[in-house]
């Protein structure tokens, strides 16, 4: 449904507080009138831009999280978890709690330590200067807040009453806006002399890994991981090298072998697991027909189950990867700077643990587009780290949805 569809189906009073918003003049009983100022309102591009720009960074990220869902409707639940993920702890804030606390710990011990002490004289009490403190608006004033402007309607008549939907045009309209508001923050360059492109490598290397355990007797070691000689012998034969993770190193949160391997072999070892190419027996790894298959040829469409799977094993640490990726996608088309790219959408990534923004945006999203074949990663002689989406890449990340990521098999 579109603005106009919903803001019939809206009642007078929701109407009132939506036209006030916008500083609509007109008979504030007349629901024909207020439909008609609140629609004129919206389609100034002037005050839409406004407001988007005088968004506050933690609705801005509520709002992302929802612009590229193919659903059309979300339970309160649901709008209230999302809402509450784009607001990110700072340990500024806590640090600052701490150290107000300490003082108050100061305080009312200099003040138990004055009681013991006779008091030269009464004198009158002066009242201690409180200052402000700014309360944080919670998850449910973001969803109030976006009722009121007219982003975030819910439903009138049976169950529909309890879900919430925004309309399909200004949903468009957000991620044009958005776009442009972006992509005047970055930097465009020319074609760097150097580039890497790992298209179809990450598929050569499945059969790679698939050859290797039909030849050889793969076995594992007690955690479930392969013995050491197996996996260096499987990174000497795949296209990209990497290494082994380090002894104590922090490895969690991507995908089920991320702690056993490097990056791209994780990934790519969680793939066949879970399109069922081999067993993980006592004995060792056993090849399965369906293994077999892909040994003589790869499915048409294995890159986008690549990317789906992909998709599925980041998505815990990192709740909003399909807008993000969809970000960098769209404003990609050209050679663009890393760093400036960064400035972007780094603020809308919230860490992981030991994982900050930053390299949750060079390693688990730069990082595994460039493997997956998705992007080019270039080196620029005068500004550095430049990438670019693939036609395979622009063709892949449209129209994957949040639901098709939770899908156990994929098609």
């Amino acid at each position: 449904m579109n603005l106009s569809d919903m803001l019939g189906c809206a009642d007078i009073g929701q109407l009132s507080r939506i036209a006030s918003v916008y500083q609509c003049e007109c008979n504030s009983n007349s629901k024909n009138e207020l439909i008609q100022s609140i629609l004129g309102a919206v389609s100034r591009n002037d005050v839409f831009e406004q407001q988007i720009s005088s968004m506050a960074i933690e609705d801005l990220r509520f709002l992302n999280s929802l612009l590229f869902e193919t659903r059309d409707a979300f339970s309160l639940e649901e709008l209230l978890a999302r809402a509450q993920q784009s607001k990110f702890s700072s340990p500024e804030t806590a640090s600052v709690a701490q150290k107000e606390t300490k003082g108050q710990q100061q305080v009312s011990g200099e003040k138990a330590s004055s009681i013991q002490k006779p008091a030269k004289a009464t004198q009158p009490k002066r009242r201690s200067k409180k200052t402000p403190v700014m309360k944080e608006s919670s998850p449910r004033d973001t969803i109030v807040k976006f009722k009121h402007q007219g982003w975030l309607f819910n439903g009138f008549t049976g169950p529909n009453r309890y879900l919430f939907q925004v309309p399909e045009d200004l949903k468009q309209r957000f991620r044009e806006t958005l776009k442009r508001k972006f992509a005047a923050q970055l930097v465009y360059t020319d074609e760097p002399h150097v580039y890497r492109d790992e298209q179809e490598l990450l598929q050569a290397d499945i059969r790679q890994l698939l050859h290797y355990i039909h030849h050889n007797e793969v076995t594992m070691a007690a955690d479930g991981s392969l013995y050491k000689r197996f996996s260096l012998q499987l990174l000497d034969l795949f296209s990209i090298k990497e290494e082994l993770p380090g002894k104590g190193e922090w490895r969690f949160g991507y995908g089920k072998y991320f702690h056993h391997y490097p990056n791209r072999m994780s990934l790519l070892y969680d793939y066949c697991v879970q399109m069922n190419y081999f067993l993980e027996e006592p004995l060792g790894l056993r090849l399965t027909p369906d293994g077999q298959e892909r040994l003589l040829s790869a499915p048409a469409n294995e890159l986008q189950q690549l990317y789906k799977c992909w998709l599925k094993q980041y998505k815990g640490p990192i709740p909003n990867i399909l807008a993000l990726v969809q970000w960098i996608g769209g404003l990609s088309d050209q050679w663009v700077t890393a760093q400036s790219l960064s400035q972007v959408l780094v603020p809308l990534i919230k860490p992981f643990y030991y994982d900050d923004a930053e390299r949750i945006f060079q390693h688990r999203l730069l990082g595994m587009l460039v493997h997956l074949g998705l992007i080019r990663l270039g080196e620029h002689e005068q500004h550095g780290m430049v990438i670019k989406t693939t036609k395979a890449g622009k063709a892949v990340m449209l129209g994957i949805s949040l639901e098709e990521q939770n899908r156990l098999f994929m098609y």
